[in-house]
């Protein structure tokens, strides 16, 4: 069940981080859904190793937006100009 709370979550994270983060991103559902999850991990690793967070202890819902606008960045940036 803890799984499919951390997809949610991780959805909805990928929506307010694609809200947030300004431009066009053409992603998919799939890919928010990814790109949240991915950023509250990145969050929690981040904050673990600069001593914010302990082992165990959830991530905050801000730190995991501002992990996923992160990583929205650097995706956009790999992608290159969109040629619509």
């Amino acid at each position: 069940m803890s799984y499919i709370w951390m997809a949610v979550i991780g959805f909805v994270v990928g929506l307010i981080a694609r809200a947030i983060l300004p431009g066009t991103q053409s992603l998919g559902i799939i890919l928010t859904a990814v790109l949240g999850i991915a950023g509250s991990f990145l969050a929690g690793f981040a904050g673990r190793a600069l001593g914010w967070y302990t082992e165990g202890q959830p991530v905050g819902l801000i730190a995991s937006v501002i992990g996923a606008i992160l990583l929205l960045f650097i995706v956009s940036k790999l992608k290159g100009p969109s040629s619509s």
